[in-house]
């Protein structure tokens, strides 16, 4: 049973990360981009993102299906439509609520466009960019367990789907169980990532020199 569920357990981790790291990889970059830095750029891509970011991952699922079929691919590509979306949108929202005073201060010590964005204005979102992380660090699971639900044949969402069409109760309960353990040490995860990074992150900002 533990050898069973260790080997679902190893491949949904693999494809949670990797959904999860593509959005991170994907989503923070455009957020930044489009959180008001670039006004055209955020005009042109701004109304198409909230338009792709309500659509339904259910209905796309079956969309991408089509064109890749049900491998890894697949499902890969609709964890990473599912993240991406909190991590472009908390991000575009750190940066439009930047304090202006410290931006303020900032173009009076005589910071350029580079030295302010990265001196004051990426500190000041980052809280805010690991809120959308955290966010989709567990749609990341969620989708994962619907994917391998309907297009899998491995996977704690396979197991589970699987386990009770052969009415395996402790396999569902197990599966379910582990399910839950690894969102909370997820979550638990990136919260002392947030400190640490945000806290090293903020001390080499007050000590490097302008």
């Amino acid at each position: 049973m533990e050898g069973v569920l260790l080997k679902h357990m190893e491949i949904s981790l693999v494809r949670a990360s990797l959904g999860f790291l593509t959005a991170m990889v994907i989503g923070i970059p455009l957020g930044l981009l489009l959180g008001g830095w670039f006004k055209k750029l955020q005009l042109a891509l701004g109304p198409l993102l909230e338009i792709f970011s309500q659509t339904n991952p259910f209905v796309l699922f079956h969309i991408i299906m089509l064109f890749l079929g049900i491998g890894e691919a697949t499902k890969v590509t609709i964890i990473t439509w599912t993240c991406i979306w909190p991590i472009v949108f908390s991000t575009i929202s750190g940066i439009q609520n930047a304090n202006p005073y410290l931006l303020k201060a900032g173009r009076g010590f005589g910071l350029g466009r580079l030295k302010l964005f990265y001196k004051i204005v990426l500190p000041s979102t980052a809280p805010a960019i690991f809120v959308g992380l955290r966010l989709s660090a567990g749609y990341s699971f969620f989708m994962l367990i619907a994917a391998e639900m309907i297009g899998s044949s491995s996977g704690l969402g396979w197991l589970i789907l699987n386990s009770q069409e052969n009415y395996e109760l402790l396999r569902i309960f197990s599966a379910a169980m582990v399910i839950a353990v690894l969102g909370l040490a997820v979550d638990i995860s990136m919260e002392f990532a947030e400190k640490k990074i945000i806290r090293v992150g903020l001390e080499e900002v007050l000590n490097s020199e302008y």
